[in-house]
């Protein structure tokens, strides 16, 4: 072993070197994406805070993170603390709490209190929005869904696609951005593909389009191959805000597909991430782009989005489970009792809880075993 080291020592001194920056990227790609992860949070819980002041209903705590309290400061009314772990927060309002208050949470109309609940969802729609926004001045331009170029041995102009035509349906699903068209072809399994694009101001139907295919020899998996391009369009103040507002779609639809495909069983536990698993993808995306801002971007607004939409499922504990009970009040006129309510959202969250263990353990090992 000392004549491996002794003959090694020019090669060891840069490989620890390299090991250095390595590791300096590793933590500088952790903090960044531990940044991105509570910023999306922080936007969430002060959706709530913000809405709970406009409606008049007390706010009890406002916390960034989970576990024991690391920082304290008393408002006027609202104790704000950060916890030591950053993978969550929470904003108190005495949701299952009956109080004499006129300023308690249950002492307000359905419709304030709804509000409430909804308004950390929606925070995140808007906070992947002006991503968006961010993401576009960043790069400078926009993708269109415009066709302006075709490989010499392009398949596809066989079967109708032009020059100019904008696509707007492939295999039924309606096409918002690039990213959709890339999604779509990226899964589609024959290489047959039904079109609606719109030509000369005209929607015009083109079935049965075929694309060439490639096979990976290794593992079977037939992929299609692109033989046209989309053009890129200068961002103008009349474009810009319809460019965010498609990206905001495109991934608010993927959410709700993958959503469909656990339900169906497409995938299963293993392939759930929970926070440890959204900094790591966030920080291997930053170190493998080189702080690659329009990707970091990119990656956040997907998290923000999807956190939004997950905390809007009709799950007890979750926001969506909330305002259930709130539209089912609104129609019995009738508010369940709080240690009820209480009770259920408890057993939901132990439930939550439950799995957001075991889908930490599978993050863990992820990041040791690939």
């Amino acid at each position: 072993m000392d004549s491996f080291i002794l003959l090694r020592t020019a090669e060891k001194t840069v490989s620890e070197a390299a090991e250095r920056t390595d590791i300096s990227g590793t933590v500088l790609s952790i903090l960044l994406a531990a940044f991105f992860f509570c910023l999306i949070i922080v936007v969430h819980e002060f959706g709530h805070f913000i809405t709970a002041k406009i409606c008049g209903i007390k706010v009890d705590e406002f916390a960034i993170g989970m576990g024991p309290a690391i920082y304290k400061k008393q408002g006027r009314e609202t104790l704000f603390t950060v916890r030591l772990l950053p993978i969550g927060g929470f904003c108190s309002m005495g949701e299952d709490i009956d109080d004499d208050d006129p300023d308690s949470f249950r002492k307000k109309p359905v419709l304030s209190r709804m509000l409430v609940i909804a308004a950390g969802a929606v925070m995140n729609l808007i906070l992947g929005f002006v991503l968006s926004v961010i993401l576009l001045m960043t790069d400078g331009y926009g993708v269109s869904t415009r066709i302006v170029y075709f490989s010499e041995d392009a398949v596809s102009t066989q079967y109708g696609l032009q020059m100019n035509d904008v696509i707007t349906e492939i295999n039924g699903v309606k096409i918002f951005s690039v990213k959709d068209i890339t999604y779509q072809l990226g899964n589609d399994e024959d290489g047959i593909i039904d079109f609606v694009v719109k030509r000369d101001g005209q929607k015009v139907r083109l079935d049965n389009v075929h694309f060439a295919m490639s096979e990976n020899e290794e593992t079977g998996k037939r992929t299609l191959i692109y033989d046209f391009k989309v053009g890129r369009e200068d961002l103008t103040i009349g474009n810009i805000i319809p460019y965010a507002f498609k990206n905001t779609i495109y991934y608010g639809r993927i959410v709700l597909m993958s959503l469909a495909d656990i339900i169906r069983g497409k995938y299963g536990i293993n392939d759930l991430q929970g926070p440890v698993g959204i900094v790591t993808v966030i920080g291997d995306a930053a170190k493998e782009t080189g702080f690659d801002i329009s990707f970091l971007l990119d990656i956040a607004t997907l998290v923000t989005i999807n956190i939004g939409i997950f905390n809007l499922l009709p799950i007890p504990a979750l926001d969506g489970g909330r305002l259930v009970f709130l539209i089912i009040e609104a129609f019995r006129r009738k508010s369940l009792k709080a240690e009820t309510e209480g009770m259920i959202h408890f057993v939901g969250l132990a439930l939550l809880m439950t799995l957001m263990v075991v889908v930490t353990f599978n993050d863990v090992k992820n990041i040791f075993v690939k």
